[in-house]
């Protein structure tokens, strides 16, 4: 597979601001990266993407027709863009506000204003994202692994899902909720379970502890994702037996070395 670069990245930043649009755009070409386009509006950056797909989406939060979490979304239900990395820049900091976006499946959530660090970090992440290619886990094939995806949000499967092709992994199922995840769970086997953290009718901490006391497979590990800030009420899940704990938005070679050291 051939390596994507940072000069090769091409950038759709979607900011309204003239004085923002000049900083990240210096900074962008700082890293090396040349091929930046602008747009002002949420309307017109999904019209130029569809256009012309971009590698990356940077938006702001606030646009003047829209949301960037609007965007995002109506970004995932379009085909051929569903799963276009994206990036939120804002000075926003309400959970509330946030979350949403969160679920969404984003490369990252950088404040305003950032370190050029932050951004360069964001900027491997999408790299990463776009060049995935199948775990090398020895004698295991990645292609034989069977991975349960629990989340409500329909466009955090998706992202998850995306996420684990790219490594080469095919055999796998979705649950909208915990309790839909144990009847799979009760009558399938499984060799990794994903699970978010916060869901209705069943948390993901209540479907751990099913899985670890209740079910026929307590063995089976659990990477939990969560945008979850309460840190009693994380230091909780640590005990259940969760095998890995990332926040939204994660990286892929994080999900990617843990699977490899699991099944390699």
């Amino acid at each position: 597979m051939k390596q994507v670069k940072l000069e090769d990245l091409r950038i759709l930043l979607v900011e309204p601001s003239a004085t923002q649009y000049h900083v990240i755009k210096g900074y962008l070409e700082d890293f090396g990266v040349r091929k930046i386009a602008r747009e002002k509006s949420g309307g017109d950056a999904l019209a130029s993407s569809q256009r012309s797909r971009p590698d990356l989406v940077i938006s702001a939060m606030y646009l003047p027709d829209m949301t960037g979490t609007d965007l995002v979304y109506k970004i995932r239900e379009i085909g051929a863009l569903m799963d276009l990395p994206f990036m939120l820049i804002s000075s926003e900091t309400s959970l509330t506000a946030l979350d949403p976006i969160r679920q969404a499946g984003v490369v990252a959530i950088l404040p305003k204003p950032f370190e050029p660090v932050q951004l360069k970090k964001a900027l491997f992440t999408t790299l990463d994202f776009l060049q995935s290619e199948e775990i090398d886990l020895g004698e295991t094939f990645a292609q034989e692994l069977r991975v349960l995806i629990v989340d409500d949000s329909r466009t955090a499967r998706r992202y998850i899902r995306n996420m684990l092709q790219g490594f080469g992994i095919t055999l796998i199922t979705e649950a909208q909720n915990g309790r839909e995840a144990v009847e799979l769970i009760d009558t399938n086997s499984y060799d990794l379970i994903v699970t978010d953290y916060n869901m209705p009718l069943m948390t993901g901490n209540e479907l751990v502890a099913h899985i670890r006391h209740k079910s026929r497979q307590p063995s089976v590990p659990i990477i939990m994702v969560t945008g979850e800030s309460d840190l009693s009420r994380l230091a909780a899940v640590d005990h259940t037996g969760v095998s890995a704990l990332y926040d939204k938005p994660f990286e892929p070679a994080n999900v990617r070395e843990l699977i490899r050291t699991m099944f390699g």
